[in-house]
């Protein structure tokens, strides 16, 4: 069955347009020119976006520029889409015509289609509310794409901040519950002196909500718009009022403390903010990166590496060795952060690229950053349920490691000094036997003694045993 269609007219002429479809000729004409990744626009993105024209027809209403029964007509379309509804038909590819023209003519056409049916019109007449006289009154692509962006950033963060602080959070039970399991510390990867698991963990939660907090940190710049600047940053075309006023009506809408900014140019220019927000993500993917490691290491073995803790096993992890079970969600979450990081690079790139009044990178640095976001949330959340939940502490292996790490030599220091502490450590790498026994052997004090040296050391970090 053939595809039907309806013809459409703009500047450039006649063009066909799917008969069913919400959007109009400027979006039909970018569907064909931009089949680049097959990834339609971000939903969050989307609603911004939509949240954005609502604002404008409600503030343009107000000052007496925007016929009330149009406003309405355009103010009930763009709730239908806020609900998400009709949200397919976003169709524009994510790489496009700089700036986000292709998808604030979608977003038009779509809305303008919407308002005219409910008001008794058609699709693609265009007749009473059009799209760019009536629903983008007063705006530009180039003041609405960068607003966007800022909005569905700041959309997603909660849900990242939460997944972030979930993995803290189970960090934070595990240590508690492990704050007097000694095992052998371990610098450059070879023995050091004693800490605790408790110690251990505390530490990668402590860091985690630092990120966190270095991620929220970024809000108040995010919520700084350039809306209202409409192409240049000069407000051409705009009613009285209409910066401070729009900022109002977004923040209503969104909850948050939206501003509009001191330099409505500045914001269209640069993406600094966005940088910002991206560079405090790929610090936090940094350190992910390093924690999901660490876990892998822990959790090597279980006969051949460190062994000191189990992660769950959630799915086979040989298709040739049979029983082997991998740290797969830590896997996961490593290939997560190196993407990750691809996207700050960027994120990066495009923020330099803008020129004179205009970032045109804009499509594209917004959809790198809304998939970091999106991904790390995803990958944070399902490491911490399915890697750090059920996580089992292998106390024997422990306590057998600490106890034979030649680093425990270190703690003799303060009774016999460092160079008769080094000769005990390398007496026991040399022979293979415990510092303990070594220690009982010269004398120095009971294998009982030390290991409850060892426990203090570990759990209290400090020991004064009086010089001999």
């Amino acid at each position: 069955m053939s595809k039907k269609f309806r013809t459409e007219k703009d500047s450039l002429g006649e063009h066909p347009v799917p008969l069913d479809a919400w959007y109009g000729i400027q979006t039909a004409r970018a569907v064909e020119n931009f089949p680049i990744s097959d990834r339609r626009p971000d939903r969050d993105f989307i609603i911004a976006h939509v949240r954005i024209k609502r604002a404008a027809a409600a503030v343009n209403e107000s000052a007496g520029a925007l016929e009330a029964r149009l406003a309405n007509a355009i103010i009930e379309a763009s709730d239908t889409l806020i609900t998400g509804k009709h949200l397919d038909e976003f169709v524009v590819d994510r790489f496009q015509a700089g700036a986000g023209t292709s998808h604030n003519m979608n977003t038009n056409e779509v809305i303008a289609n919407l308002a005219n049916v409910a008001l008794g019109g058609k699709k693609g007449d265009y007749k009473p509310v059009h799209p760019n006289d009536h629903v983008n009154m007063g705006q530009s692509t180039n003041d609405t794409i960068p607003t966007a962006i800022r909005l569905a950033a700041l959309a997603k963060l909660p849900r990242l901040l939460a997944a972030v602080h979930g993995m803290a959070d189970e960090f934070e039970t595990l240590a508690r519950h492990e704050t007097k399991t000694v095992k052998s510390g371990r610098t450059h990867l070879q023995d050091a002196v004693p800490t605790t698991i408790g110690r251990e963990f505390a530490a990668y939660a402590w860091i985690l909500r630092r990120g966190a907090h270095q991620l929220r940190g970024t809000i108040s710049l995010l919520c700084e718009i350039g809306l209202g600047g409409s192409a240049v940053g000069t407000g051409l075309n705009t009613v009285p009022g209409y910066t401070a006023h729009v900022a109002e009506e977004l923040a209503r809408l969104t909850g948050e403390p939206i501003r509009a900014a001191d330099d409505l140019a500045a914001q269209m220019q640069s993406m600094h903010d966005l940088l910002q927000l991206s560079g405090a993500i790929r610090a936090l993917a940094l350190e992910l990166t390093r924690i999901a490691n660490d876990m892998r290491l822990l959790a090597s073995g279980p006969r051949t590496g460190f062994g000191e803790i189990e992660l769950p096993a959630v799915q086979p992890g040989s298709s040739i060795m049979p029983g082997k079970v991998n740290p797969v969600m830590f896997e996961m979450l490593n290939q997560v952060c190196y993407q990750v990081l691809g996207q700050d690079h960027a994120v990066a790139l495009m923020t330099q690229a803008g020129q004179l009044e205009l970032n045109v990178m804009m499509p594209a640095l917004g959809s790198a950053l809304f998939d970091a976001m999106d991904w790390l949330t995803h990958a944070v959340s399902a490491a911490t349920g399915k890697g750090l939940r059920g996580l089992k502490i292998n106390h024997d292996r422990c306590r057998v490691l600490a106890h034979t790490s030649v680093g425990l030599a270190t703690l003799l220091n303060t009774s016999i000094g460092y160079s008769a502490a080094a000769e005990v450590a390398k007496e026991s790498e040399r022979s293979g036997r415990p510092v303990r026994e070594i220690v009982a052997e010269k004398g120095l004090m009971s294998s009982e003694e030390f290991d409850r040296l060892v426990e203090q050391a570990a759990v209290e970090g400090n020991i004064n045993s009086p010089r001999r």
